[in-house]
């Protein structure tokens, strides 16, 4: 695993099939060191990120159920 230093904070890099993925876990540190936990569900929660992630599932996963993934969206607000 790879690291970067961003912003004095250490990121995680992850090579999975030739792509690169940075760990939210160390992004969430950066913002509240103590309750990285409570900054990912309310990252999770946000009507962005379910829009991102909908959209990601339909270009990338073949076994993406979008009628199943609108009760997501929905209680989302979208």
């Amino acid at each position: 695993m790879a690291k970067i230093n961003v912003k004095d904070t250490d990121l995680t890099i992850i090579q999975y099939n030739n792509e690169d993925y940075i760990c939210i876990t160390d992004l969430a540190r950066y913002k509240n060191a103590e309750h990285m936990d409570d900054v990912i569900k309310n990252w999770l929660r946000n009507r962005n990120t379910i829009e991102l992630l909908g959209i990601w599932e339909c270009l990338h996963n073949s076994d993406f159920k979008p009628v199943e993934f609108d009760g997501f969206r929905k209680e989302a607000g979208l």
